[in-house]
């Protein structure tokens, strides 16, 4: 509980993965992926209950390993490439508010974000409450402006691919750019379940450090996380 709130911290993983086979239990270094994500969710001790939805009886028995609940299997609708992930958020928090009575805060916590931090979790609650905020989601600085990106047609012609008035611009005249890290999301529970998403007019967003926003979705997200790990621990 935090200034009076119950929170509940849900950590999606389905068994599928088309990237990477099994990526929410494989190995990074000594301990499967989803396991760094339970283990910063368990440091934040106003967290009230920390569950994992998941399909897949070895995700469920590896997440109760380290410590996470596992109070249902989902369904198996909801674990396709197909599922969106609202219906999934909206899954869970309808099980729980069944088996024990509506929480007051839902914290997303994806597991293919091994670096957040206990802190980042605690910084963005702490944006939560001072904005009197519906939600609270994390970002991290774009790698590369969108002002140099566009679609391209099928002939490939780059005709108008860039606005004339940014051509002769550099990087550093394009301003600041921001997007979501899949890190954290945060949002009052009957909002959630009342507006189906976490973006609106009292949204309001965590900036994380780019080292702490790396993203699991490759076998070369791997292979970079680990030598982060190696490098700086």
């Amino acid at each position: 509980m935090y200034k009076g709130e119950t929170i509940l911290a849900l950590i999606p993983a389905r068994g599928g993965s088309k990237g990477v086979p099994r990526k929410n239990i494989k190995l990074l270094l000594d301990k499967p992926l989803i396991a760094y994500t339970i283990e910063t969710a368990l440091q934040v001790d106003f967290i009230d209950k920390v569950i994992v939805s998941t399909e897949d009886l070895e995700i469920a028995q590896i997440s109760r390993e380290y410590g996470a609940e596992v109070p249902f299997l989902r369904p198996y609708e909801l674990a396709t490439d197909e599922a969106k992930s609202i219906d999934v958020i909206l899954h869970a928090m309808d099980w729980m508010e069944k088996k024990h009575g509506a929480f007051n805060l839902i914290l997303l916590l994806q597991p293919t974000s091994p670096f957040r931090s206990s802190e980042d979790i605690k910084t963005a609650l702490d944006i939560f409450f001072k904005k009197n905020a519906k939600a609270v989601v994390s970002v991290c600085e774009a790698e590369h402006s969108p002002l140099w990106m566009n679609t391209l047609n099928d002939d490939l012609n780059m005709k108008d691919f860039i606005r004339k008035d940014i051509l002769n611009k550099n990087r550093q005249e394009l301003g600041k750019y921001y997007r979501i890290n899949g890190a954290i999301y945060i949002a009052e529970w009957d909002y959630l379940k009342q507006n189906k998403t976490f973006f609106g007019d009292k949204t309001y967003a965590y900036i994380m450090p780019k080292e702490r926003s790396i993203d699991i979705d490759t076998e070369m997200d791997f292979k970079f996380a680990e030598f982060l790990i190696n490098r700086y621990g």
